[in-house]
């Protein structure tokens, strides 16, 4: 792996005090950063590796996206304008239900060129019933980092079809984590994902949390109060609200990661700080289906983790962390009051608190001596509109103006992974033409 020293206008850290860097330089050595000051053109001059020069860009930490479903990119376009539990019905679960190894490593792959072409470089992905190994090749062959699981559902009144045995699940599951847990060199963690409280017995939600104990590093990923309906149908099952019956069940602790967290009663709030639960917060996903919007500044003061995901593109329908940001952000405007989630703030959400909702702020997140060089350049030219920035606009332009098209060169693990807005592993524009030619493949399945 080659040392190298990347030179930028500005250097966005994340750190805890927020510095951000003037004409200075990151130097990377085996991966990991390992200075980032002003260097001297002598130093430059007699520096043994290699010198790139980003002028004229500003370098951030990768984003970290807590909640994505790779397996859903094909069906991107063909489940709008439902609520949940028919969009689950309707489209999504016959859709995950046809997918065979191709389809799916070619969805795969599609949201991975989509994730890593608009700067994210971690993610928690939520796979499917079958297959998973093809998600995990996938995501090993495309050096992301990642922690993901096979979708655990051993009970569906929505597709009774689209289900398993408690037994198979929970062994299938041990299975995978026992081959791909830390793998890639720990770039790869193993994330157990049932489903939601319909799709799973208590046994499963359980089980699988016990299980969790023998892979160390591990999380619990799963959705949790997305829709008023999904709510209603737990109170039936359980006599409980969601985040209430959970933890009756003792699933919830600092391991656990729940997606979307809209519906909260202040008793639920109360156990997410209590058990220090994280939450994974998707506003298109959560707009886009009608389910509502999370009270995300409530939680913040609370001193409640929350981080941001995509979700799954048949809900959003991208993947792309800037549209993510820019709406966290706005949609708590009208109800909280326009300071209430500023840019940095959100921008914080989109790096270094989505690695500390997955353990991993010791390693990335934020550019800091001694962590490794997940990283993203931005050119600022690229922008609709020409502009001027320093360190007092930045954050506001990466939120409030950025798009994809600012992202010109991404990093993970100290390897280059897009370079001139183009992946280094693999041809997207042949990813783009096998996925179309495989989705009509599968929906002669359906």
């Amino acid at each position: 792996m080659t040392d190298r020293i990347l030179l930028a206008d500005y250097i966005v850290s994340a750190d805890e005090k927020g510095t951000i860097y003037k004409d200075c330089g990151i130097e990377i050595t085996n991966g990991i950063i390992t200075n980032i000051k002003k260097f001297t053109v002598d130093e430059l001059r007699l520096f043994g590796g290699e010198v790139e020069d980003y002028s004229g860009q500003v370098i951030i930490p990768g984003f970290i996206q807590t909640h994505i479903h790779l397996c859903q990119t094909l069906f991107r376009g063909f489940a709008d304008d439902l609520q949940l539990l028919d969009w689950l019905q309707k489209r999504i679960f016959p859709f995950e239900n046809a997918h065979n190894r191709k389809s799916l490593r070619l969805s795969a792959s599609l949201g991975i060129c989509e994730l890593l072409l608009s700067g994210t470089t971690t993610i928690m992905d939520m796979g499917t019933l079958r297959h998973q190994e093809v998600i995990f090749n996938t995501l090993i062959k495309s050096g992301i980092r990642a922690f993901a699981g096979k979708c655990m559902i051993d009970q569906n009144d929505l597709m009774p079809e689209f289900k398993s045995t408690t037994e198979k699940e929970l062994d299938e599951t041990y299975h995978l984590a026992e081959q791909f847990h830390n793998s890639n060199n720990g770039l790869i963690k193993y994330a157990f994902a049932p489903r939601f409280v319909l799709s799973c017995s208590e046994k499963l939600l359980k089980k699988t949390k016990e299980m969790m104990s023998l892979f160390e590093g591990s999380l619990y990923h799963t959705h949790a109060s997305e829709n008023k309906n999904e709510i209603e149908v737990v109170r039936q099952m359980h006599n409980k609200e969601n985040i209430e019956y959970f933890d009756s069940i003792g699933v919830l602790d600092k391991n656990t990661v729940l997606a979307h967290c809209i519906h909260l009663n202040e008793s639920e709030m109360d156990i997410l700080k209590e058990k220090d639960v994280r939450v994974a917060h998707c506003p298109s996903s959560n707009l886009k289906l009608g389910s509502g919007i999370a009270p995300i500044p409530t939680y913040l003061k609370r001193g409640i983790n929350v981080s941001i995901g995509a979700d799954g593109a048949p809900c959003n329908n991208n993947l792309d962390m800037f549209k993510e940001m820019h709406l966290a952000s706005l949609i708590q405007k009208p109800v909280h009051g326009p300071t209430s989630m500023d840019a940095e703030t959100t921008f914080r959400l989109a790096t270094i608190e989505g690695a500390k909702a997955l353990h991993i702020d010791n390693i990335t997140g934020s550019l800091e001596v001694g962590k490794k060089a997940d990283l993203v350049c931005l050119n600022f030219y690229e922008c609709d509109q020409p502009v001027y920035y320093d360190e007092n606009n930045i954050y506001s332009l990466i939120v409030y103006s950025g798009n994809k098209n600012l992202v010109e060169s991404v990093m993970v693990d100290g390897k280059w992974l897009v370079e001139g807005g183009f992946m280094t592993r693999g041809d997207e524009f042949e990813i783009y033409n096998d996925a179309s030619i495989e989705y009509k493949k599968l929906l002669k399945r359906l």
